[in-house]
């Protein structure tokens, strides 16, 4: 141990973490396999955060400060069954979703096969590395500080966004009179992508977490750089507009309303002179 933080301890446990979340991952896939759909994983996303969580929390009972320990387990808990729990809702009675239906009608040979390297092993992998920062904030025997706290409120606001926006979406989409209209309402018209957002933020938040160190700082920040990246050039943002991109409405939504960041809305464009 060195400095406050046991680099082998953690190396241990990063490896007990990948099985945490792999096992997730795969009990979904087995129960996606035998129920004929794969929107399942859209489920476990959260909870496998969830189980890396409480496993480094667990290993790290010797090595850690406890405060942080549980401060890291904690918010990343709520985030992950918040998210897990609007999914499963937002999903309930569905068929497969398109995504994976399209992609999985591409497959070579086996779908099954196919969904696992293609959706499972991946996001299995996606999901330890984006929670590096909460594993390494586990193992640091550093008491909570400013940075700590400042993660933890810079978390709060992004969990509230994304929820906000969640539950804003979720009503608008009830009202049968809005179907195939722009949610253009509440959070959704300061930002196309308030759920987006408040994931950019609370993930920068837990990153805070590991900061305590600069050893640990460099190692993690891997985490906060990829969500970014993934909401506003990955598989987020980007795909999402290219869907809606014929939507009526949508282009006069783009111009008025900020594309990431929340901001008040532009006046809408007039007709005539």
């Amino acid at each position: 141990m060195s400095g406050g933080f046991d680099w082998a301890a953690f190396g241990t446990g990063a490896l007990a973490s990948a099985g945490a979340s792999y096992a997730a991952m795969l009990a979904t896939f087995a129960v996606g396999v035998a129920r004929g759909r794969h929107r399942y994983v859209d489920i476990t996303w959260g909870l496998a955060f969830t189980a890396v969580a409480w496993t480094s929390y667990g290993l790290s009972a010797s090595h850690g400060d406890d405060g942080r320990r549980l401060l890291a387990a904690a918010l990343t808990t709520v985030w992950g069954v918040r998210l897990a729990a609007h999914i499963a809702r937002r999903g309930r009675g569905h068929d497969e979703d398109p995504r994976y239906e399209r992609m999985l009608s591409r497959a070579p040979g086996s779908r099954a096969l196919y969904a696992l390297r293609k959706v499972y092993l991946l996001q299995g992998a996606l999901a330890w590395v984006i929670s590096l920062p909460v594993q390494a904030a586990c193992y640091l025997d550093v008491p909570l500080g400013p940075l700590a706290y400042a993660g933890a409120v810079l978390w709060a606001a992004g969990t509230a966004c994304e929820a906000v926006g969640d539950h804003q979406l979720a009503r608008f989409k009830a009202d049968p009179a809005n179907k195939g209209k722009i949610m253009d309402r509440g959070l959704w018209s300061w930002t196309r992508h308030p759920n987006y957002f408040g994931e950019f933020l609370l993930w920068w938040g837990l990153f805070l977490l590991a900061c305590a160190r600069w050893e640990t700082a460099l190692l993690t920040v891997v985490s906060p750089l990829l969500v970014s990246f993934l909401v506003t050039r990955g598989s987020g943002k980007r795909l999402l507009e290219a869907h809606m991109a014929d939507r009526p409405g949508f282009a006069e939504y783009q111009r008025r309303t900020s594309g990431f960041v929340p901001w008040p809305p532009r006046a809408r464009a007039t007709r005539g002179g």
